[in-house]
């Protein structure tokens, strides 16, 4: 049974263009079959508190001696930590705030890169290695290269880190720009191309669910 991790962070439950975009990805990879299942995580209706205690950023074997973080978020990273490993593809909605990643997500991160389990360190350990990951991330604005903005989106680049070159995942990034054209005046003149990219990432996100969908089979 092809199991996708399915997470979403924005703040924005009604108009988010990100949501809506995982939402088609998910509907395209249930329809794949009745044995395509979905863990779903809401990082913003349900976010996970921060990170205990530093020890937990290492596996027992590599922590200080005398480290003892709390047994419940011990449990808490060990939960999350097997929902990741237990998946066959990962999807993450990610909007850029304030350049950057929603804090939501960030949490998530803090929890699931651990050296010496989910990425290298005393050990080769990668065992989410070429298993797909799903990026879809919407943007207010536009960072075009050769523009005053190319270089500020502080968001996808840590997701592709953490993901494809930490944990050795293949990424694919589903995006969206200009979401704020159609209530900031001064983005107005932008709004025919906000519309064509949602549409864009839209069509990609239902192509690629049924790629990947069929390569599970």
């Amino acid at each position: 049974m092809p199991v996708l991790l399915h997470l979403d962070s924005s703040a924005d439950p009604r108009t988010s263009r990100s949501r809506a975009i995982t939402h088609t990805f998910a509907e395209e990879w249930l329809a794949s079959g009745p044995e395509f299942t979905i863990i779903y995580r809401d990082l913003h209706n349900t976010p996970l508190p921060a990170l205990a205690d530093s020890s937990l950023h290492w596996p027992k074997r590599l922590r200080p001696v005398d480290a003892a973080p709390p047994a419940a978020a011990e449990a808490l990273q060990e939960e999350i930590l097997a929902e990741l490993l237990s998946a066959d593809v990962l999807l993450v909605g990610a909007p850029m705030y304030n350049y950057s990643l929603p804090s939501t997500l960030k949490a998530w991160i803090d929890y699931i890169h651990v050296p010496g389990v989910t990425a290298p360190f005393d050990v080769a350990s990668q065992p989410l290695a070429g298993r797909p990951a799903v990026i879809v991330t919407s943007r207010g604005a536009s960072y075009d290269a050769g523009t005053a903005t190319e270089g500020w989106d502080h968001a996808v680049p840590v997701l592709e880190l953490i993901l494809g070159t930490a944990l050795g995942m293949e990424t694919t990034v589903i995006s969206t720009s200009l979401t704020l054209a159609d209530s900031v005046a001064a983005l107005a003149d932008q709004l025919p191309r906000s519309e064509a990219e949602l549409a864009a990432a839209h069509t990609l996100a239902r192509d690629t669910a049924a790629r990947i969908a069929a390569d599970q089979n």
